[in-house]
């Protein structure tokens, strides 16, 4: 009997970008281990514990293989006496603090880079230790920060990055909280442990997960690159007639590193997940009609992106989304495909998806589940009898929870118990609803035209058209060209060209021109800024060539304060 409950698909996108210095070797931000020990531990362990739920989770390779790098960091540290790359991680060794004024308030700066309600205040000796860094928190009054208010400020930053899953199950945990203040050397090594337990494990549990049919795993391009525009600049311009373009008319070799990145990603994801990936989450969302070609090239079968990309695309088609809300939702909650190609496009619902990246944590658990389940289910009802009807819901699966009290976890067990239980509903995978249609004989829809875009506002303006971004990518295209000529001589030996290739990659990653921008926060600017310029002059040095010295000057400056720290962004 054909089951004619909705597929509902949740998909849950974890990246973090290349943090670690090309130049010191230094891990410049904490966020890849921070999210592994919360959000990617607390996310496996929702699709572990309840009974149906089912889940996508997309990783990205390079977010991979920094928590490949971090367990490997820790065990060495904690086994050997290697000194950890990561300022953060190293409190919890036997290192001597640092004794400069300026690194000591660095490091006390660091230790306050969390959601002041979720994560400070729900832990009141943490909250007190805030408070007085707060109040030291200059060169001048750094002299009365001690080692011990230190190691004690650290210790509970780790604590509160704690994923609720492991608060609630190790009891490691509630040992250090019940000491609460002056935590020794033997204090924090336990605590080290307990990261790197969890780092090493993120990786192996949702391959487990993958094998028992609890979530499909997706991948994402090898560097997190906007593959469209590496194929054209004028894609900027699809969704954006009038935007500034850089100087250079086009990424050099574009789309043979667009090939790379799609090869690269496969080869990742069958080394740690022992399977051949079927469904992509290209970068952002972002596609263009050069894009999917290399996806399918790649040997995948489904790709996900956003409605937001979708309407204009069938605008574009000479297609008119009806007025009516059940024939509309029925014509946009299905998949799509390209005039001769075989990749299924999936296209998120962005309002219920925006729900949960912006609007649900501020609602009560159980309230804002409840809310979700009741939405989804009246689109169930209004679009009953479309036998190519699905629900994708995608979004940030790291970032959001943040600002969730609990880490989200009374909305997502309550999520995931509800829609699992549904008599209308039934969660699923974007591979086993292509199965299901190809064995009922229904084939995607035809798109005749699609409109380049992203996820964010359907348009690729997050990563092209600003002055301080278009400069970016002229800096990037000047090292490219530098790296073809030197390449063209043939002098390098393989493993030379292999490691000037992935310095490349480092550079091509979308995630710098994210920050580019005025209204972006300064300090994540200036971030973003010097990693993207250590990693262009670790191109050249690694090209045996001096660095240009405009790498030397800033390229952006932030001076805005937008929604969720600008981590995430409507669509």
């Amino acid at each position: 009997m054909t089951d004619t409950r909705l597929p509902v698909v949740l998909l849950w996108h974890m990246h973090q970008p290349p943090y670690r210095d090309a130049l010191s070797g230094r891990y410049v931000l904490p966020w890849t281990w921070l999210h592994a020990i919360k959000d990617y531990t607390d996310m496996a362990a929702h699709l572990e514990n309840i009974p149906g739920a089912k889940a996508v989770v997309n990783f990205t390779p390079v977010l991979i293989e920094q928590i490949e790098d971090l367990a490997g960091a820790v065990h060495n540290a904690l086994h050997s006496g290697v000194p950890l790359p990561d300022m953060l991680l190293a409190t919890l060794t036997d290192t001597p603090l640092p004794a400069d004024p300026a690194q000591r308030l660095q490091l006390l700066g660091a230790c306050l880079r969390a959601d002041r309600e979720n994560l400070i205040r729900r832990h009141s000796v943490f909250a007190e230790l805030v408070d007085l860094a707060v109040a030291i928190n200059t060169v001048e009054r750094i002299g009365y920060a001690s080692d011990q208010m230190l190691h004690d400020l650290a210790v509970w930053y780790h604590l509160a990055w704690m994923g609720e899953s492991v608060r609630r199950d190790d009891p490691r945990v509630a040992q250090l909280e019940r000491k609460a203040r002056g935590f020794d050397a033997a204090d924090r090594r336990l605590l080290l442990e307990l990261v790197g337990e969890l780092l090493a494990g993120v990786l192996p549990r949702f391959r487990a997960l993958a094998d028992a049919g609890r979530c499909e795993l997706a991948v994402s391009p090898y560097s997190h690159p906007i593959l469209p525009l590496l194929f054209d600049f004028d894609a900027a311009r699809d969704g954006e007639p009038g935007c500034g373009l850089p100087l250079a008319p086009c990424y050099p070799g574009g789309a043979d590193r667009a090939t790379w990145h799609m090869r690269r990603a496969v080869e990742c994801y069958e080394r740690v997940f022992g399977r051949k990936p079927r469904g992509c989450w290209p970068s952002e969302g972002a596609i263009s009609a050069a894009a999917i070609g290399a996806i399918e090239a790649a040997g995948f079968d489904w790709l996900a992106t956003s409605e937001s990309i979708l309407h204009p695309s069938l605008q574009r088609s000479g297609v008119a989304v009806p007025s009516d809300t059940a024939a509309a939702e029925k014509l946009l909650n299905q998949g799509f495909a390209l005039p001769g190609s075989e990749v299924a496009c999936y296209f998120r619902h962005d309002g219920m998806s925006d729900l949960i990246g912006f609007t649900y944590s501020k609602w009560h658990g159980d309230d804002a589940a409840m809310h979700f389940v009741q939405e989804v289910n009246a689109l169930a009802e209004r679009t009953a009898g479309a036998a190519s009807r699905v629900l994708l819901v995608a979004l940030d699966g790291e970032n959001a929870w943040e600002y969730y009290p609990f880490n989200g976890w009374y909305f997502l067990s309550a999520m995931y118990a509800q829609l699992a239980k549904h008599p209308n509903l039934r969660l699923t995978t974007l591979s086993e609803v292509i199965d299901e249609q190809r064995a009922a004989g229904i084939a995607p829809t035809v798109l005749p035209k699609l409109r380049a875009g992203s996820w964010v506002y359907g348009t690729l303006s997050t990563w092209m058209g600003d002055a301080d971004k278009n400069r970016g990518w002229d800096l990037l295209c000047a090292a490219k060209r530098a790296f073809d000529e030197v390449l063209s001589t043939g002098r390098f030996a393989e493993a030379e060209r292999v490691r000037a290739e992935h310095q490349l990659a480092a550079c091509e990653a979308s995630d710098w021109f994210w920050w580019f921008g005025d209204y972006n926060p300064s300090a994540a600017v200036r971030d973003f800024d010097e990693l993207f310029r250590h990693q262009l002059t670790s191109l050249y040095r690694s090209l045996n060539l001096e660095p240009p010295a405009n790498l030397l000057l800033p390229i952006s400056a932030g001076r805005g304060a937008p929604e969720a720290g600008g981590v995430m962004r409507r669509s």
